[in-house]
C-alpha cells in the first residue's frame, strides 16, 4: 500500500514514527517515581515501534529522496513532533529562542531540498 505513494509515503510514516520515538525519549518525564530500568525497558518497546514505520519510511522514500534529504526531513519532523509534545504532554513553554533555533534549522533543510550548485562552479 505504502510503496505505491513514494513520495508523500515516507512523511507520513515519519510523523508516526517520531510521535512513538518521542514518547519513547521523553515521555518517562512526566513519571520520575518509576525505576530507571522499568522506564528503560518500556522506552525500547515503544522504540521497536517507532523503528516499525521509521524503517519502511526510509526504505520506501529512497525510492524518491536521497539519504541526506530523508535524515532532513526526520529532523525537521522531529522538532514539530517534539515541540508539540512538550507544549501540550510536557506542559512546556515555547520560548522565542526555541522558534528562533527550529527556524534556523528548518532554513538548512531548505537548502538541502533546493538544487544542488554544483562544486565545480565554485572552485
Amino acid at each position: 500500500m505504502w510503496s505505491s505513494y513514494p513520495a508523500i509515503a515516507p512523511i507520513v510514516l515519519l510523523v508516526i514514527s517520531n510521535v512513538f520515538m518521542t514518547f519513547a525519549w521523553y515521555g518517562h518525564l512526566k513519571f520520575t517515581d518509576r525505576p530507571l530500568y522499568l522506564v528503560v525497558v518500556i522506552s525500547w518497546l515503544i522504540a521497536f515501534i517507532e523503528y516499525c514505520f521509521a524503517v519502511p519510511a526510509n526504505r520506501i522514500g529512497h525510492q524518491v529522496y536521497s539519504a541526506a534529504e530523508l535524515k532532513t526531513m526526520q529532523e525537521v519532523i522531529t522538532l514539530a513532533v517534539f515541540a508539540l509534545f512538550s507544549l501540550f504532554y510536557l506542559g512546556e513553554r515555547l520560548t522565542i529562542n526555541h522558534l528562533v533555533g527550529f527556524s534556523l534549522i528548518c532554513l538548512g533543510a531548505f537548502f538541502v531540498f533546493k538544487a544542488p550548485i554544483s562544486m565545480d562552479r565554485l572552485f
